[in-house]
């Protein structure tokens, strides 16, 4: 049997994708059998939480809006999918959450031209009423923080630097006898 799990499953990760993975988490849309919306989302979830990849696969979302029907006089309020077929994903795009979703029972493919995922942007999710919730946090350069969680728990170290925008640290890890500057998110922080 084949090392590779490219050849598998037959489903080649592009090559054009290799070299553009992200470790910022973005929106992206999955196009899905019509009727699989909520059984990929279940899947999808089911698997993050079987391959342990919270920390990469964030938010599976099947968007629903609320529609007002007039029926016989009465009116009856329902919801309904706001894109039947589609499927909304808050991840870090890499080989592995590529793999994960592209490979998931009901899902024919990520949107985007080719195989090649295309990131919505944050005017495309504001529009849709999806906002990632801001973290607030009272740091500046200079301060001490330790790492609560990811990969580099139970790290200490001064800020660098902070990008709001991001919501992100920079702090200097030492890595073989060297330091190295670092990205930390908000939430995987506090002050030492």
């Amino acid at each position: 049997m084949s090392e590779n799990k490219e050849e598998v499953l037959g489903s080649p990760i592009p090559e054009s994708f290799k070299q553009d993975a992200d470790s910022e988490a973005k929106w992206y849309v999955v196009h899905t059998y019509s009727g699989y919306e909520n059984k990929v989302k279940a899947d999808i979830e089911k698997t993050i939480e079987n391959r342990h990849l919270q920390n990469q696969i964030l938010e599976v979302a099947v968007p629903l809006q609320e529609v007002v029907e007039v029926k016989n006089g009465s009116r009856k309020t329902s919801t309904k999918k706001m894109f039947p077929g589609y499927v909304l994903l808050h991840m870090i795009m890499n080989d592995g959450t590529w793999y994960v979703v592209r490979n998931t029972r009901g899902v024919t493919g990520f949107v985007g031209p080719g195989s090649k995922p295309v990131p919505l942007t944050e005017e495309e999710m504001k529009s849709l009423g999806f906002k990632a919730p801001e973290v607030e946090i009272d740091l500046d350069a200079g301060d001490m923080i330790k790492v609560v969680s990811g990969a580099w728990e139970g790290t200490e170290g001064s800020v660098k630097s902070i990008n709001k925008k991001k919501q992100t640290v920079t702090i200097d890890v030492d890595i073989f006898g060297r330091a190295t500057e670092v990205e930390i998110d908000f939430i995987d922080i506090q002050k030492a």
